[in-house]
């Protein structure tokens, strides 16, 4: 009986020593997660670009969501364009800066005969086939910009994807054997049609700040999937000298965005597509037979895509460092990255195919914006259409798809862009990083810093891509800096504010998370 309960006894004693041991070890395999506490040193004098505007575009289903019950529509813009915090500190948006508008070119008034298949793809135009104009058009798409503006959203972008169909060689708004779709003697006639648009929409209280006259030109544009239409860049320098004409005659500020080409390497380099390429030496080397740096009307700046350019991330890196180096070289010339959503399979990466609300693309994205402003430093990030109703990962809020009325789906894709767009704003400058005294990062731990305009405070965005937590310690200069906020967007999270003790600068960046730390400077 005796040897029974000592047996007992030290089976007991045993059982409890191996739980106290495997305890201890996973909390020494916890604690390794957090072993080392990686130094975040932000450096002042190392400046680098300015930051213009985060932005998202209103095609295609803007011209029906806004015209959906007040209640829906107003949430839905306040998710997009507020920059107010609720109650609990926590953002009611994301705070975009700039709001482009889709000028349509009047496939929506054809209907199937326009030969666009889905008729969310398909837009109305402002232009009457008889050469006046309706202003009560787009009534939808108008509502949001004027929501954008009333949220104090700064700045408005009109994009037409074809010229209208009346000025088409084909009579529609796609193209058809891979070659310009604007009629050679209509040239003038387009300027001075976005010039009337402009005009027009400034009659609303829509002050329009930019126009960019063509779209991905060097795609064909010929299976009807939407409008569009392809150009060479000596068509492009004869539209942007039409579109500079239009405006000064109409006494408008406008400023035109060139070029919005369909990969960012078309910038830099001819790549396959012979007379679509080397598009900063095209419009911005004097000697070029295509130069346009001198129209009065155009920015100093030139646009593309980051389509098809983002997966493996070593090339990704390589090729943003190509562009910089080209827009570089050429005095003032700024980037901006104009238009993206996950397309294709991204090298096995991810996959552009199916909806998905949760974190794996909102990492992809925050990923993508962070190599767009600190490799290729972008002043400029927008996302393709705000408002999705496909099946597809190209949306930041996902709608049935239904004209009328119906639901709404708040995507991580959406929050991931707010971590930057929320708390970046217009005039923040971003400044070097090192991570344990190196500038070199690594793909599972991105970080970049910005200044706001008045020095006061400092906002840093990090990336978090891996699966174990990571602790980091904030200097500037090398001096410690306390935290004055941090928002976390994660799997159970959407941009939430963290409740966190201002006196430390030591936060742990949760795995597989973007975080948004505000410090004062």
């Amino acid at each position: 009986m005796e040897k029974r309960l000592l047996s007992k006894a030290l089976y007991f004693v045993t059982c409890f020593v191996l739980m106290v041991n495997q305890s201890w070890a996973q909390e020494q395999e916890g604690n390794a997660t957090l072993k080392e506490t990686l130094k975040i040193n932000v450096i002042t004098n190392e400046t680098h670009q300015m930051i213009e505007h985060f932005g998202a575009s209103d095609a295609w289903s803007a011209q029906f969501v806004g015209l959906w019950p007040e209640k829906k529509k107003n949430a839905i813009a306040e998710l997009l364009f507020s920059s107010e915090a609720d109650a609990h500190g926590n953002p009611k948006g994301i705070g975009l800066s700039m709001w482009r508008f889709n000028a349509g070119a009047g496939s929506a008034e054809q209907g199937e005969q326009s030969g666009i298949r889905d008729e969310w793809r398909r837009a109305e135009s402002f232009l009457n086939a008889d050469g006046t104009y309706d202003w009560n058009k787009q009534a939808g798409q108008v509502w949001f910009a004027k929501a954008a503006r009333a949220h104090g959203v700064g700045n408005l972008l009109i994009f037409p994807n074809s010229p209208p169909v009346s000025m088409t060689k084909t009579g529609k708004a796609y193209a058809k054997d891979g070659q310009s779709n604007l009629k050679e003697d209509k040239y003038p006639a387009f300027g001075e049609y976005l010039a009337q648009v402009i005009k027009g929409l400034s009659e609303k209280g829509l002050k329009v700040d930019y126009v960019s006259p063509v779209n991905e030109p060097q795609w064909d544009w010929s299976d009807g999937g939407q409008e569009g239409t392809p150009f060479w860049n000596n068509e492009i320098a004869g539209i942007a000298k039409a579109v500079d004409q239009a405006l000064e005659e109409n006494n408008l500020t406008t400023k035109i965005d060139i070029a919005e080409a369909g990969k960012i390497n078309y910038l830099y380099e001819q790549a396959d597509k012979e007379g679509r390429g080397e598009q900063v030496t095209n419009f911005f080397n004097p000697s070029s037979s295509n130069y346009i740096g001198d129209l009065k009307h155009l920015s100093r700046t030139i646009s593309a895509h980051s389509y098809f350019t983002t997966s493996p991330y070593e090339s990704a890196v390589e090729q943003r460092a190509s562009l910089n180096a080209m827009i570089q070289s050429v005095p003032d010339l700024k980037y901006w990255m104009s238009e993206y959503c996950i397309l294709g399979g991204n090298g096995g990466e991810i996959n552009g195919n199916g909806r998905d609300l949760g974190i794996e693309p909102a990492l992809y994205i925050a990923k993508v914006i962070h190599n767009d402003l600190t490799v290729s430093d972008a002043s400029a990030w927008h996302w393709w259409i705000a408002i999705s109703p496909y099946n597809y990962k190209d949306g930041l809020i996902y709608i049935d798809k239904n004209k009328e009325d119906g639901e709404f789906y708040e995507s991580k894709m959406l929050w991931a862009l707010g971590n930057y767009s929320r708390f970046i704003r217009p005039g923040y400058q971003r400044l070097s990083v090192e991570i344990n005294s190196q500038k070199q990062q690594s793909p599972d731990l991105l970080v970049s810093a910005y200044s706001s305009a008045d020095q006061h405070e400092t906002v840093l965005v990090f990336v978090n891509s891996g699966i174990k937590d990571v602790e980091v310690g904030l200097f500037e200069d090398g001096d410690s800096k306390s935290i004055k906020s941090l928002y976390i967007t994660s799997n159970d999270k959407d941009l939430e504010a963290e409740v966190i003790d201002v006196s430390v600068n030591n936060i742990v960046i949760p795995a597989r998370s973007i975080v948004t730390a505000v410090t004062e400077r």
